[in-house]
């Protein structure tokens, strides 16, 4: 077995020395991703919705990356700095996601890699 790398360019986690992912057995691991755009720049400070978006941009742009699509999301473990947005990741997961919707962990933390950062999510996919 042979777990293949995600590419992406230009790559905003490797100035955090950060894969992507990983491409294993027909199945795409993604990192976590958060709201960092191409450039690597930290999108909407003190805006969850904002943040919320950048970050389920980036885990379609990692997934295409991979040869899959959100469509094809298995399970999600999404971090949250504050759980009061549980209602809205609810709503995010109807909006980026369909039914069967995939498995699912939601977990409040204390904090994220960067301090300005309220979300996190890391996804498995299938891969054609």
């Amino acid at each position: 077995m042979t777990a293949k790398p995600i590419h992406l360019d230009p790559d905003p986690l490797g100035a955090y020395r950060i894969s992507p992912g990983f491409v294993v057995s027909g199945l795409a691991y993604l990192s976590g991703h958060a709201a960092i755009n191409e450039a690597g720049e930290l999108v909407g400070i003190d805006d969850f919705d904002a943040q919320a978006e950048a970050t389920f941009l980036s885990l379609q742009r990692t997934l295409q990356a991979a040869g899959s699509d959100l469509s094809k999301v298995i399970k999600v473990t999404i971090f949250l700095t504050d759980m009061s947005h549980f209602n809205k990741i609810v709503d995010l997961r109807g909006q980026w996601f369909s039914a069967p919707y995939p498995a699912d962990t939601i977990i409040e933390v204390k904090a994220l890699a960067l301090p300005e950062l309220m979300i996190e999510i890391e996804a498995i996919a299938t891969v054609d």
